[in-house]
C-alpha cells in the first residue's frame, strides 16, 4: 500500500528523495583504524578534550579513590582499583592480592620517582602525557610500562626515543634497557647507532659503566664493531673489484670503436677522417688511443718487455675472448688470440674465463646491454 502524499515536496514520481548522510564524528578528533589488544576498531575512535580532562579530574581530585599506591620517599597516590585493573593486568592482579588499609587497597611501586609514577598512572586513565614529562622520565615509564604491561605506553616511550630522545651520551644506557625489557627495534636503533658513532659513543660515561657492569656486553659490542668493519671493507672491494670490470668493459667497446669506426684521428686505414668530426663518446678512447699509438711504434713489442705493450697484449686477448664473431671482426689479432686459446693451459683458461665470467656479469648487474661482440658465451 502506498501512503505517500503527491502533495509531500519529498515526493516525485521519477527521482527517490536523497537519503540524509551518516552520522559523523562527535568532535573533530579522530583517527582511523586505530588497533586494539591486536585487532582494528571499526570505523572511528572519538574522543573529545573534555573526557579526557574529565578522567584527569578524576585522577588529579582522587575522587573515591579506593587504592593507594606507595612510592619512593613515603609518596603517596590515590587512584581507582576499576581504572587500574582494566588497564594493566598486572596491577589487576596484584590488586586481587592486595590487603585492605582503611577500604583501600595498596600497592608499592619502589626504584622509579614519585613523579614518573605519577605520570605512568595518569596515562593509565587518560592514555595523554606532556612532553616536558616524556623528556624527564622516558626511561622511567619504559621501564614501568614493561613491567605493568602497558604496551601503548612502551611503544609511545620507543617512538619517542628513536625520534630526538636517543643522543650518543645515553645509547649505551638505553641499549642495555631496551634489551631487558625486549623491545627488539629499540635495541637494533640503538646497536647500529653505537656501530656508527662508536669513536664517540666509547668514550662516554654510560660505556664507562657497561664496561665496569657487564664485560661480556662490552665484547659483543667490540665484536659487533669488527665484523661491522670487515663488512665495510669487503663491500667496498667489491665496488672497486666492479668499478674494474666495468673500465675493462669499456675499454673493449672503445676498442672495436676505434678499430671498426676510428676516432678523432685513429681508425682503420679506410677510414676518412674529417675536420668536424662529431666528439667521441666513449670516455675510455683517449687513454686507449694513445695506447695504441704507442703499441704501434714500441720497438719491444715482445710481450714481457714493454709494460705498455704488456697491457696492450691482454686487451686484444681480452676481447677476443668476448667477440662472438672473429671473422667478420676488425680488431687485429682477434682471430690469432681464438687459435692461441686452444693451446693453453688449463690454469690459465680456467683465470680467463673467470676474468670474462665476472666483466659479463658486472655489466649485466648494471643493466645496460650488451655489444654485439660480447653477446656470445664464454668458451
Amino acid at each position: 500500500m502506498d501512503d505517500t502524499c503527491e502533495g509531500c515536496p519529498l515526493y516525485s514520481k521519477s527521482v527517490a528523495p536523497t537519503p540524509p548522510p551518516l552520522p559523523g564524528p562527535a568532535t573533530s578528533y579522530h583517527r582511523k583504524g586505530i588497533v586494539t589488544n591486536g585487532s582494528p576498531l571499526r570505523g572511528y575512535s572519538c574522543v573529545s578534550i573534555s573526557t579526557k580532562d574529565l578522567w584527569e579530574r578524576i585522577f588529579d581530585s582522587g575522587y573515591k579513590a579506593d587504592v593507594i599506591i606507595y612510592t619512593d620517599y613515603d609518596g603517596i597516590i590515590y587512584a581507582h582499583a576499576n581504572v587500574l585493573g582494566m588497564a594493566s593486568p598486572v596491577i589487576k592482579g596484584m590488586l586481587k592480592q592486595s590487603k585492605f588499609r582503611a577500604r583501600r587497597r595498596s600497592l608499592t611501586i619502589r626504584g622509579v620517582p614519585l613523579d614518573a609514577v605519577r605520570v605512568f598512572v595518569r596515562f593509565l586513565y587518560s592514555s595523554c602525557y606532556e612532553k616536558a614529562d616524556m623528556e624527564d622520565y622516558v626511561l622511567h615509564l619504559l621501564v614501568l610500562s614493561h613491567v605493568f604491561v602497558v604496551p601503548l605506553l612502551k611503544r609511545e616511550c620507543e617512538l619517542q626515543l628513536e625520534h630526538g630522545l636517543l643522543t650518543n651520551e645515553n645509547v649505551v644506557d638505553i641499549f642495555q634497557l631496551a634489551l631487558l625489557c625486549d623491545a627488539p627495534r629499540l635495541s637494533l636503533i640503538c646497536h647500529r647507532m653505537i656501530l656508527r658513532n662508536f669513536m664517540t659513543v666509547s668514550v662516554s660515561e654510560g660505556w664507562k659503566v657497561m664496561k665496569r657492569s657487564h664485560p661480556v656486553l662490552e665484547k659483543e659490542l667490540l665484536e659487533s664493531m669488527i665484523d661491522e668493519d670487515n663488512r665495510q671493507k669487503e663491500r667496498i672491494r667489491k665496488l672497486n673489484e666492479r668499478k674494474i670490470y666495468l673500465q675493462l668493459h669499456e675499454a673493449m667497446e672503445a676498442l672495436v670503436h676505434i678499430c671498426r669506426d676510428g676516432c678523432r684521428t685513429i681508425g682503420p686505414h679506410d677510414k676518412d677522417f674529417k675536420e668536424n668530426q662529431a666528439p667521441c663518446t666513449y670516455a675510455a678512447c683517449k687513454g686507449l688511443e694513445l695506447l695504441v699509438r704507442h703499441f704501434a711504434g714500441c720497438k719491444l713489442r715482445v710481450p714481457g718487455k714493454c709494460i705498455h705493450c704488456k697491457r696492450m697484449w691482454q686487451l686484444l686477448e681480452l676481447h677476443s675472448r668476448l667477440c662472438a664473431n672473429s671473422d667478420v671482426c676488425r680488431v687485429p689479432l682477434c682471430r690469432n688470440f681464438k687459435d692461441k686459446i686452444k693451446k693453453q693451459s688449463k690454469k690459465d683458461e680456467i683465470k680467463w674465463r673467470k676474468l670474462v665470467e665476472k666483466i659479463l656479469r658486472t655489466r649485466s648487474i648494471g643493466g645496460a646491454p650488451f655489444s654485439s661482440w660480447a653477446l656470445a658465451s664464454p668458451s
